[in-house]
């Protein structure tokens, strides 16, 4: 109940004060690459509920891979996260937290063990502990094990050092995408249900 309520003041707050960057950020994509200016895809959420999550567009649309088309205009929007502040919108609608999982495509459904899809047990967040340890970085093993970590120790004092974490992470740019990729490979499932084993 705490942790929806401070999302609920977070977001909402956030959307105003940040009101200049997210119209700045708006006009940036829409002088450099056109309308539309969010992306929009169907995302599982917690208990795999679908929903819309919004992103600043940082993608020509057409053919080609991701590392094709992002612009460079999107890589530096990518780099700093403002491709990432629409979220607040889904925060405030309840479809994901400021802190959980990161919300992956809707195909990756059929292709979790059930280890795996342990992190749907929670709402999915904006930012989480996967991000702050390696974000893009590291292995897709990695990445779940972060994950359901985080749904059997979640608290509020785990939550703020996240967002302590995320803010060292944002302002040094690390992690930002995989070696040879635009952000992550895409994930296929794995042939076993061990966690990684991570620190």
């Amino acid at each position: 109940m705490a942790k929806r309520q401070i999302d609920i003041l977070v977001s909402l707050v956030g959307l105003i004060v940040l009101m200049p960057v997210l119209a700045a950020t708006a006009l940036t994509v829409l002088l450099s690459m056109g309308r539309p200016i969010f992306f929009r895809q169907i995302r599982p959420g917690k208990d795999n509920q679908l929903f819309s999550i919004y992103k600043f567009r940082t993608m020509r649309n057409g053919p080609g891979s991701d590392a094709e088309r992002l612009t460079r205009v999107g890589q530096v929007i990518r780099a700093a996260s403002l491709d990432e502040l629409p979220q607040l919108v889904n925060v405030l609608k309840g479809e994901m937290s400021l802190i959980g999982p990161r919300p992956l495509p809707e195909i990756y459904l059929g292709r979790y063990s059930d280890y795996q899809a342990r992190r749907h047990e929670v709402r999915p967040g904006i930012t989480g502990l996967a991000q702050v340890r390696g974000r893009n970085s590291i292995s897709w093993q990695e990445r779940f094990e972060h994950d359901v970590h985080y749904v059997d120790n979640a608290s509020l004092m785990m939550d703020f050092q996240i967002v302590v974490e995320t803010v060292r992470v944002v302002l040094r740019r690390t992690g930002i995408s995989a070696d040879g990729q635009a952000t992550m490979p895409e994930f296929f499932g794995t042939e076993t249900d061990e966690p990684a084993k991570v620190a």
